[in-house]
């Protein structure tokens, strides 16, 4: 057993922390090499990077004792959730130990009076979603992937209802923090608002572990809409299929969800999920509303903006079947276009711009697109301006991974130049870190400096979105 590649403990100090988190937590601390391989790595295209031990802790209580037994010995940690990210967040790049937090899965508080509920870390998306069953209450927060609460909240997730509901940043009142000195902190709150002190809660949302390992989590809910639609629509052009988002938000029209492909998306799900859609640039939306006539003025205003915009007319998908399997096709996106191509990786690319830049940003990417080697397919929310482009690479052909990063990097300015991010709701990780000094300027300069103060010796998830080193 050695330490990891770029660690700067020694064996004898990765030996001793062995010892000491097996006597804490028994077989739930392993060093067998399964498991370390599991949890080297996310979804990403980055290279896994093994810890060197893992640990599946069940309480507060026992991260705090193993955040101590990190600082006493100065070994890295990694915190690990459903591992569905994809900037690296999770790969252990300087060895060290990976806290997996899904054995700490209990749903502690649901109030239907307060519409908001407190979880552990490790309760998964539909895990929470379940347990609402019947209170007239859900969550409506939904990245695709099943992943944990306490993930989500570490990479400041989003997804396809965004436009309606927000972020995860939005739906989180308060946190229970570990420390990297161990010490237990609770921020926030249940009441709606606060005007007390520093906004601590949302300095750890999106943090990535970098400051503290989140271990429960206090989440804003909503009422289940009373009438709900769904309707697909194709353009004859991919800049009318956003104008027409551009135009509805600008309208109030009340999107529940907008989601856009590409035709070469179109194609790619049509032969996944076995769709028979339109190849042409193509929106799903989804209305939600408290009765049906509401939902149906605003489809009508909705529909009259898309036929300005070349749109065709609205495919009503009426049946919870059909719904349920239109979306299960857009949360599938990312495998129908890995499957254009047997054995590739996909690179994924995750801008988010301002919606008044959202049509000049995706038609410059396409014609960017049309000068690769690789295929690729658009998919965004684009209600909120973010896409993304999924790069499929041949691994018969390792130039192309190269070629996919320069692409990437001259998407990220073009949308940093249009006043937008280079990160939608993916987060940094490893693999955006360059683009922070051009996005925030001298404010990375003051990220660095509470990285220094809450972390000092720079072992919570070093390496990411702010390194010390």
């Amino acid at each position: 057993m050695a330490p990891g590649p770029s660690s700067s403990f020694t064996t004898t100090d990765l030996r001793a922390a062995v010892s000491d988190l097996q006597l804490l937590l028994g077989a739930r601390a392993t060093i067998a090499t399964a498991q370390r391989e599991h949890h080297s790595h996310g979804e990403s295209y980055h290279a896994p990077a093994l810890p060197d031990v893992v640990c599946f802790p069940g309480s507060t209580k026992e991260v705090s004792a193993i955040l101590k037994i990190s600082e006493r010995y100065q070994i890295p940690v990694i915190p690990f959730g459903a591992g569905t990210s994809v900037e690296g967040q999770v790969n252990a790049i300087r060895g060290g130990i990976t806290l997996d937090l899904r054995q700490m899965n209990n749903i502690l508080r649901i109030s239907v009076e307060d519409s908001d509920a407190t979880v552990e870390a490790g309760v998964t998306r539909t895990q929470l979603v379940k347990a609402l069953n019947n209170t007239g209450l859900t969550f409506f927060v939904d990245p695709g992937a099943d992943a944990t609460l306490g993930g989500m909240a570490g990479t400041r997730a989003s997804g396809t209802t965004t436009v309606r509901y927000g972020t995860i940043r939005e739906n989180v009142l308060a946190l229970t923090v570990v420390l990297a000195n161990g010490r237990v902190i609770r921020t926030g709150g249940r009441a709606r608002k606060s005007a007390a002190g520093y906004d601590l809660t949302h300095l750890f949302v999106g943090s990535e572990g970098t400051l503290g390992v989140i271990t429960e989590v206090t989440l804003r809910l909503h009422p289940i809409p009373e009438a709900t639609a769904v309707a697909v629509c194709a353009f004859g052009t991919l800049r009318g299929a956003v104008e027409t988002v551009i135009e509805a938000i600008q309208f109030g029209i009340g999107l529940a969800r907008v989601e856009f492909l590409d035709d070469k998306q179109v194609e790619a799900i049509n032969r996944y999920s076995k769709l028979e859609l339109t190849v042409l640039p193509t929106l799903f939306f989804e209305f939600h509303g408290m009765n049906v006539r509401d939902i149906k003025d605003q489809a009508t205003m909705l529909q009259s903006v898309a036929a300005e915009h070349s749109g065709k007319e609205f495919e009503w998908k009426t049946s919870l079947e059909d719904k349920d399997k239109l979306w299960k096709a857009r949360h599938d996106a990312y495998h129908a276009t890995h499957a254009l191509v047997p054995g590739a990786e996909v690179l994924i690319t995750d801008v988010c711009v301002p919606i008044s830049q959202l049509a000049e940003c995706i038609t410059q990417t396409r014609s960017d697109l049309a000068n690769v080697s690789f295929p690729a397919t658009i998919v965004g929310h684009v209600g909120d301006g973010n896409f993304h482009v999924l790069c499929v690479l041949d691994p018969a052909h390792p130039s192309q991974r190269e070629e996919a990063s320069r692409f990437s990097e001259r998407t990220v300015q073009r949308a940093l130049r249009m006043s937008g991010t280079c990160t939608g709701e993916h987060g940094i990780g490893s693999g955006k870190m360059k683009y922070l000094r051009d996005e925030h300027g001298d404010a990375l300069d003051v990220m660095r400096t509470i990285k220094k103060a809450l972390d000092p010796d720079n072992r919570m998830n070093p390496g990411k979105v702010v390194d010390l080193a």
